[in-house]
This record gives C-alpha cells, structure tokens and sequence, in this order.
C-alpha cells in the first residue's frame, strides 16, 4: 500500500475571549463569521474554539487562508468617559 502525501496548513487566526459572570469564557473568531465557542476556564475555552475553527473549516474548505490574507481589521482602543 502506498501512502499519499497530504498538504497539511498551519493557519493563524485571532480569537477575542471574553470572561463571563461565572468565570468562563466565550470565545469567537472575527475572521471566520459565526465561528464561537466557550469554555469552563481559558484552557478548555482554547481546545473548544480550535475544534470549531477545525470543524468551519472542514465544512467551508474555501475559507482555508491565513489570516493575514482574509483578516478582519479589528483592534482594542480604551477610552475614559465622565458618567454621572
């Protein structure tokens, strides 16, 4: 038998991890719309949002880029405001 070579791609994409009330997280990719996970602690919110890129991958093949190609310009800017 003989073993065919795969093309294997390391992607990079951003993730935004969001702590919850109860000390889990939410966790989404902004460059591949809908693509969201969660987890108990950051760890198991990690593993769970590579799966699901994993899985919006397999599922939308064409979407396989790097980042850097597709990227969604987004950064985080804090800004102070006066509230009374």
């Amino acid at each position: 038998m003989r073993k065919t070579k795969r093309n294997i791609k390391i992607l990079q994409y951003n993730a935004v991890f969001e702590q919850e009330e109860d000390g889990g997280y939410s966790v989404w990719v902004p460059a591949l719309p809908g693509c969201a996970s969660q987890g108990n602690n950051f760890d198991e919110a990690i593993a769970n949002i590579k799966e699901a890129v994993g899985l919006y991958l397999e599922d939308r093949p064409e979407t396989a880029k790097d980042e850097d190609e597709t990227a969604v310009k987004q950064f985080l800017v804090p800004i102070s405001i006066s509230y009374a």
